[in-house]
């Protein structure tokens, strides 16, 4: 079983992407952002980490046990100190778990592909983990496009966001592949077509 690693700023398609992944080839997709919400819930490590290190506070009232992540999200996206905390705390568990799960997946033999999607997938270490990361590449102005329509985003908004992101350059010096995934969707799927059938064997792609 190969590991692959999807990575890009937001608003380049990575779901589109992942989507057409799994309509070529038997994967096992894992998009780490939902992965650590699931782990954020009650009974699970990070979720137990959080609560100790934020306190009970950020729970919700509704939902007794079950963390506000409005709640958080403002405690940290106004404290860069505590914003480290919490990435401290998810990330290591995110990654841990998805070694965890590639070790039980393998040992099954039950599919071909094991992909990783995360915006931080270099960041966080996972080229230990990934045979290849490929990069999902879209210009800023079509990024900004699609966040101002499917987000409702000011332009402003997505400037900064971008700007807060890694270059271009920094995402083409880190990984092996480029899908470039500004044009139409069967320009997008050919290129992973290709992309998959020089990565695993042409006889597992449907």
């Amino acid at each position: 079983m190969k590991i692959l690693g999807i990575t890009g700023g937001v608003g380049s398609g990575k779901s589109r992407v992942l989507y057409d992944i799994n309509k070529i080839c038997k994967a096992y997709i894992i998009e780490t952002d939902k992965l650590a919400h699931e782990l954020m819930e009650p009974g699970q490590i990070i979720y137990n980490k959080i609560v100790d290190t934020f306190g009970k506070d950020i729970l919700c009232e509704d939902e007794p046990y079950y963390i506000n992540r409005a709640k958080l999200g403002e405690i940290v996206f106004n404290d860069k100190n505590k914003l480290m905390q919490l990435n401290n705390i998810t990330h290591p568990g995110v990654k841990d778990y998805i070694k965890s799960m590639i070790n039980s997946i393998k040992a099954k033999g039950s599919y071909d592909l094991f992909v990783i999607e995360a915006a931080l997938l270099i960041q966080d270490g996972y080229k230990e983990i990934c045979d290849e990361i490929w990069y999902v590449y879209v210009s800023d102005e079509e990024r900004i496009k699609r966040l101002m329509e499917s987000r409702n985003y000011t332009r402003e908004k997505c400037i900064s966001i971008i700007n807060s992101q890694e270059s271009v350059e920094y995402y083409k010096n880190n990984t092996d592949n480029i899908i470039y995934n500004d044009g139409s969707y069967e320009e997008t799927f050919n290129i992973i077509t290709e992309l998959l059938n020089k990565f695993i064997s042409n006889d597992i792609i449907k």
